[in-house]
């Protein structure tokens, strides 16, 4: 495995609908192992690997290239920025945390905070609405009207770091998912069946991108790579804990937004099974992947989602184990290397 890749792709800015500085990236690490490669008008990237019969089926992984970020919706005279945001943020996680304003030239700004010597009681006890919040980056009015547009990206800004067991930062929703797929399609010897790894745009506000990509590839089988909820941690009932991390890649039954093909589940448990894959089951009680767009694909595909447990997801500390990672990575391997054994019978 390879952190410094990782860290690079969480690195990397990807608003909804402004993917293209990732896609350049995800080209530069894939476009050696495809047989093909090629983009659409909305944004999606197409890798495609041939299959080795005559007629081969298309099967299509999918990992979103977007993350939760924020368009500038307003700037005051004084050069403060409000937001409009662009995915599932929660306001509780935003106060005083450090950001990217990618204008004119991308300059650096904080999540300001009233003080809490100017707070009442009852304030200090809630989180600070999304559309009250504001950015400070630091810079007087005409400064700030000079570099940053209505409309301008907002990102956050977090390193990637290693503590203890996990990688920890932010946008491991859905780099983790990427980086899978990429080393998923470097490692996988051949196929009968044609894979076609993409990189899609605007999940995070909709599954937008999975949705036009399937209905233009037409494809027979769809494995989104997306995090899971790992909700193990104090205050929450283990029965609610839908996933732990550390023991293994997790097999999604169904989220909100799709249910898998229990044929497709099956196979892939006989896969982890039979090769020793730490793996879990997985259902999802809110929330969605790549799986609900390609699902829904023309007169529609089976479909299931490879799953990395996620603690902490839609903030700046995003936690996976490296160990769930690399299987996750070795389940989606064999999944391409055996996908002829798998019917629809």
């Amino acid at each position: 495995m390879s952190f410094e890749l990782l860290r690079r792709l969480c690195n990397t800015p990807a608003p909804p609908g402004r993917e293209h500085q990732f896609r350049t990236l995800v080209i530069e690490e894939l476009s050696p192992y495809a047989d093909e490669v090629r983009t659409d008008p909305m944004g999606n990237v197409f890798f495609v690997r041939k299959g080795k019969i005559q007629s081969p089926r298309t099967i299509m992984l999918a990992a979103h290239m977007d993350e939760i970020s924020f368009l500038v919706r307003h700037i005051t005279k004084e050069g403060f920025l409000y937001v409009q945001p662009l995915g599932g943020f929660d306001p509780r996680v935003l106060d005083a945390q450090r950001v990217w304003v990618h204008g004119r030239e991308r300059i650096p700004g904080v999540f300001g905070t009233k003080p809490t010597h100017f707070t009442t009681p009852e304030e200090r006890t809630k989180a600070v609405p999304l559309e009250d919040m504001f950015i400070d980056v630091g810079l007087p009015g005409d400064k700030v009207a000079e570099l940053v547009r209505i409309g301008d990206p907002v990102t956050l800004e977090r390193d990637l770091i290693e503590m203890g067991n996990f990688y920890t930062g932010k946008t491991l929703d859905d780099r983790v998912g990427v980086y899978v797929m990429i080393e998923a399609f470097k490692r996988f010897s051949s196929s009968q069946d044609t894979i076609v790894a993409v990189a899609t745009v605007q999940e995070e506000v909709g599954v937008r991108g999975a949705k036009v990509a399937a209905f233009g590839l037409e494809p027979d089988i769809g494995i989104a790579l997306d995090i899971t909820i790992a909700a193990d941690i104090p205050g929450i009932e283990e029965r609610n804990w839908c996933v732990r991390l550390g023991e293994g890649t997790a097999i999604k039954i169904m989220d909100s937004y799709s249910i898998s093909d229990p044929r497709l589940v099956e196979f892939l448990r006989t896969l982890a099974e039979e090769s020793g894959i730490r793996h879990q089951m997985e259902i999802l009680p809110r929330g969605g992947t790549d799986a609900g767009g390609m699902q829904l694909a023309r007169s529609g595909i089976p479909v299931c989602t490879v799953s990395i447990p996620c603690r902490y997801a839609h903030s700046v500390v995003e936690s996976v184990h490296r160990d769930d990672v690399a299987a996750s990575i070795e389940l989606v391997r064999l999944f391409c290397e055996q996908s002829h054994r798998f019917t629809l019978s």
